[in-house]
């Protein structure tokens, strides 16, 4: 059975303060987290796998977020961000990391909640996806945020970041400017 990946960033259910410090166009933080679960739903399947960079939920009971992770179609997967604390690290995920390295339709990627300068396999193709920012560090033709506030409040498919990515002309200066190949015996 096949199944599509998704990634997404920076969803902070539960917070009420991310509406103004984001400028998410809502008037309550529960008519924010319906819209979230909605748009998450409206793209993600049961069987698909879903790479969440962080910052799930802040502010929500671990009730409430249990309930609202239990909404949320797919095979969920934590590279965890700064508040993602115990309400979010005790939620059923499939796995946990700080950083990853999947190869996804045969593209390596490093994930993380923060943007990197410079990244593992970065020299031979490598694609870095991050959160953190909020949509305000631009994209390179090699970095994306894949935060819902880039991407319409929903979880993005690898093909759709590569379409950015592909539109993207900025090369980071630190791939750009050096010579020196990675560490790293990986092919991309």
């Amino acid at each position: 059975m096949t199944f599509r990946t998704f990634f997404t960033s920076d969803t902070h259910f539960g917070h009420k303060g991310v509406l103004a410090m984001s400028g998410r166009p809502f008037a309550t933080i529960e008519e924010h987290d319906e819209l979230l679960v909605q748009s998450w739903n409206g793209v993600v399947g049961p069987r698909d796998e879903v790479w969440h960079l962080g910052d799930f939920a802040m502010g929500a009971t671990p009730e409430r977020c249990q309930a609202l992770f239990k909404r949320l179609r797919g095979r969920k997967i934590l590279v965890r961000g700064n508040h993602d604390k115990k309400r979010t690290l005790d939620l059923p995920w499939h796995s946990q990391h700080i950083v990853a390295t999947p190869k996804v339709e045969g593209k390596r990627l490093v994930l993380s909640h923060y943007p990197m300068r410079a990244w593992m396999g970065a020299f031979r193709g490598s694609i870095h996806l991050f959160g953190h920012t909020h949509g305000k560090l631009p994209d390179t033709n090699r970095s994306c945020d894949v935060g819902v506030d880039r991407w319409s409040y929903r979880p993005v498919t690898l093909a759709e970041i590569r379409e950015r990515l592909d539109a993207t002309p900025t090369v980071p200066e630190e791939i750009a400017l050096c010579s020196v190949p990675d560490d790293d015996d990986d092919e991309g």
